[in-house]
């Protein structure tokens, strides 16, 4: 039975699970269910802080974990990406008082707050920065005011909280960080590990793509299925109506308004789009 760890809070929690259900496993039912045993999947999902699951995963305890690539990285733990999921993106970035400091080399022989003192470490240690990390478990945006560091470094989605607390970003970001599938460092994917995999990417895929069906005159249909190639090609179908055929294909999701022009103005007609629920490419 394959082992996942799940966040159990925090952003990443309600897409992690979202993308779950549409790949087919059980949802808890309960925020405060901490397992969940899917029998029909054979699998058993764990609700954990996000930033112990690369720890878990990395000793073994786990077969698998979703966290964001940030907290991986912060953990230091022997585990590996297996897929990238989508959602949950953010960037690793210092911050400080406008107009203090313009870099990295600006904060050597200060003091940076962080939640994440094993990435901002290694960081430092990489551009050859002397500063002193002092780690903090939460509300690292207020340390510079309160006299605790000189600078920060912290998760910033779109800056909003360090601008309030009268704060700005400066420097080249550490690093930009989303939702990941980790697995241990060079274990095995067991089969249900490979069928969570497949069905992830089905989900991925499904939410880049929509169908499209339209009928079109036969002798167009050349220029139609240039617009609309589909995966090994689309499916065409005569119809009742003599000299016309209908149309079925993968259109990617971005862009698909501007396909429908373009199919009207070649003499298109009935053309239909629609959500792609889960799929296999």
């Amino acid at each position: 039975m394959l082992r996942l760890a799940v966040p159990n809070k925090g952003a990443l929690n309600d897409a992690a699970q979202t993308i779950l259900k549409e790949a087919g496993y059980r949802p808890r039912s309960d925020s405060k269910e901490l397992v969940v045993v899917d029998e029909a999947n054979s699998c058993e999902l764990f609700f954990l802080r996000p930033r112990d699951i690369a720890v878990y995963v990395g000793e073994g305890t786990l077969d698998a974990g979703i966290t964001g690539r940030d907290m991986l990285a912060d953990s230091g733990a022997s585990v590996e990406e297996i897929l990238t999921l989508g959602f949950g993106a953010s960037t690793f970035r210092l911050a400080a008082k406008p107009g203090t400091m313009d870099s990295v080399k600006d904060l050597e022989g200060l003091r940076v707050a962080t939640s994440y003192a094993g990435l901002l470490s290694r960081y430092l240690a990489d551009t050859k920065v002397d500063a002193r990390v002092i780690k903090l478990d939460g509300a690292v945006e207020t340390a510079i005011r309160l006299g605790v560091a000189d600078a920060i470094a912290d998760v910033v989605q779109t800056g909003t909280t360090l601008r309030n607390v009268g704060l700005e970003v400066f420097g080249e970001p550490i690093m930009k960080s989303e939702a990941v599938l980790i697995k241990r460092e060079g274990a095995e994917e067991g089969n249900g590990l490979t069928q969570l995999i497949r069905r992830l990417q089905g989900v991925l895929h499904a939410r880049d793509f929509v169908m499209m069906d339209y009928d079109i005159r036969a002798e167009r249909i050349e220029e139609a299925i240039a617009l609309t190639p589909g995966m090994e090609g689309p499916t065409v179908s005569p119809l009742h109506r003599e000299g016309w055929v209908a149309v079925r294909s993968m259109v990617r999701r971005k862009g698909h308004q501007q396909v429908m022009d373009q199919l009207w103005d070649i003499g298109a007609r009935a053309i239909l789009v629609t959500d792609i629920y889960a799929c296999r490419i």
